[in-house]
């Protein structure tokens, strides 16, 4: 009888550490951006992924990430499409209002999926489509695509909460090479109501 525990129990364990082995090297797969640049400890590796999807905020169909690393705005894109999405494009008033109430001081400034650095002044999302101008959000002034802190200027965008209150016009075009926060975003699972 204690044999056949032992060999159960072994049995068991071996089960477990191939799970564990192919869930890792899923997450190499997933996330090889992310995980080349952190370390390699499985156990760090896989309580990251995890912790991830639980801090995804699901709104209207969608799931949203909150990169709190201040990175270049195609860091930020390298980073979201490692997780399995893409810096967000904003498509409503609805989730607009959503992503300014996700941010609580001035100092949250993100990265959204919005640049003009193909063409100047020829605006498009991430997914290639072109920014419907009757629904953009930009602060008085914006865009203005100095050039003082770049010779490029000013082509990515990202929320900037500056001296707002409930104002939803947070849009302002920065050098894509400064160091915002991103905001995320991948399409929630059918079906579901949550990002989990």
């Amino acid at each position: 009888m204690r044999k056949n525990n032992i060999l159960f129990i072994h049995r068991s364990f071996l089960r477990n550490v191939s799970l564990l082995s192919a869930k890792f090297m899923f997450s190499q797969l997933q996330f090889p951006h992310y995980s080349a640049q952190k370390s390699s400890c499985f156990y760090w590796e896989w309580e990251s992924i995890l912790e991830w999807e639980r801090d995804w905020a699901f709104h209207e169909g969608k799931c949203y990430y909150f990169n709190t690393n201040r990175t270049s705005w195609s860091d930020s894109r390298r980073f979201c499409r490692d997780l399995g999405g893409d810096l967000v494009k904003i498509d409503s008033r609805e989730e607009q209002e959503f992503l300014v109430g996700k941010m609580t001081t001035w100092e949250n400034e993100f990265w959204i999926g919005l640049t003009d650095s193909e063409t100047e002044g020829r605006w498009l999302w991430v997914d290639g489509s072109p920014l419907n101008e009757s629904l953009s959000f930009w602060n008085t002034g914006e865009p203005n695509d100095v050039k003082t802190d770049n010779s490029e200027g000013e082509d990515c965008v990202g929320l900037d909460m500056r001296g707002r209150d409930g104002d939803l016009k947070t849009w302002n075009d920065q050098s894509c090479d400064i160091g915002y926060r991103g905001i995320c975003e991948k399409p929630a699972v059918t079906g579901k109501t949550s990002c989990v």
